[in-house]
């Protein structure tokens, strides 16, 4: 497992395991198995509603000697309702305490929305009191997060994603680059929207390779310099996506998949007014997209 370092100097995996739509009552079990499977990136959510199982399968491991914490790099959200400094500082003891752990490895600002400014203070001061060892933000696009840049004592050191080969955002990642924020993609396959695993070009280039579909996928994102955080409930899943090491795509490859570029989001667009009122009553309607 390759790892990035933050521009704080904090050493994170590129590709860690996401926990998006894993009920509570499955999260344990398929926590544990992804630990096993050698994952030691675990990203969760408040809204994903399942931090305690995380927590719990965390605290298993390292019981039954499969991993120790600070080999492990745990990662949650705030989200919208949790923004504010007030909210914020209570809503990272929330977290902290479902989990069972004395400090996060990233926290993380999940949507662009309500009072992340004043959040982002509460973040600040989380981050150098050492509770948190890296801080950043979901779902930023290239003036937001800019904007927070020129206001912030601390830039963000990530900025978590929607990125797959039907929304590749070049320009976005490069306007990351030149801030020194690190990009990590949610939904690498887009949930498999639009066709995706039967994309006849990636299904080309995973013939040439001896490879899946999924697999040229992470491993497309992983050669951008794109940290990954695939979900899997099945441990076979969870092996094939970290099999993505030992090859590598060649320039024609990238080319090839760089046509597939739709220029536009399958899944969050926070353009659109469907989509805010969506996401501001995700909590109580937790409808995937209004897309």
């Amino acid at each position: 497992m390759k790892t990035t370092v933050l521009n704080n100097g904090v050493k994170m995996p590129m590709e860690g395991f996401g926990v998006f739509q894993v009920p509570e009552s499955q999260c344990e079990e398929v926590v544990r198995n992804a630990i096993c499977a050698g994952y030691r990136l675990i990203d969760t959510a408040s809204s994903y509603k399942n931090e305690e199982a995380v927590g719990a399968a965390i605290r298993q491991a390292i019981q039954a000697g499969i991993v120790a914490r600070d080999e492990l790099f745990i990662t949650t959200k705030a989200y919208i309702q949790e923004m504010g400094y007030d909210n914020l500082k209570e809503a990272f003891t929330r977290s902290l305490n479902k989990l069972g752990l004395d400090y996060l490895d990233l926290y993380l600002i999940h949507m662009p929305l309500g009072d992340y400014y004043g959040a982002w203070r509460a973040m600040e001061e989380l981050y150098a009191a050492g509770r948190i060892r890296a801080i950043g933000v979901c779902n930023f696009d290239s003036a937001r997060l800019m904007d927070l840049c020129y206001n912030a004592r601390v830039h963000p050191m990530v900025n978590q994603i929607e990125r797959h080969p039907h929304y590749q955002r070049h320009d976005e990642l490069a306007i990351m680059e030149k801030l020194g924020i690190q990009p990590q993609g949610w939904a690498p396959f887009a949930e498999g929207l639009n066709g995706m695993f039967t994309e006849p070009v990636l299904q080309a280039i995973a013939a040439k390779h001896s490879r899946t579909a999924a697999q040229v996928i992470l491993r497309w994102e992983v050669q951008q310099g794109v940290s990954i955080i695939p979900k899997s409930v099945h441990p076979e899943r969870m092996a094939e996506n970290l099999a993505i090491w030992d090859f590598e795509l060649d320039s024609g490859d990238m080319q090839e998949i760089r046509t597939m570029d739709k220029a536009r989001p399958s899944m969050l667009d926070c353009s659109k007014p469907s989509e805010i009122d969506r996401l501001y009553h995700y909590l109580s309607n937790p409808v995937l997209t209004s897309l």
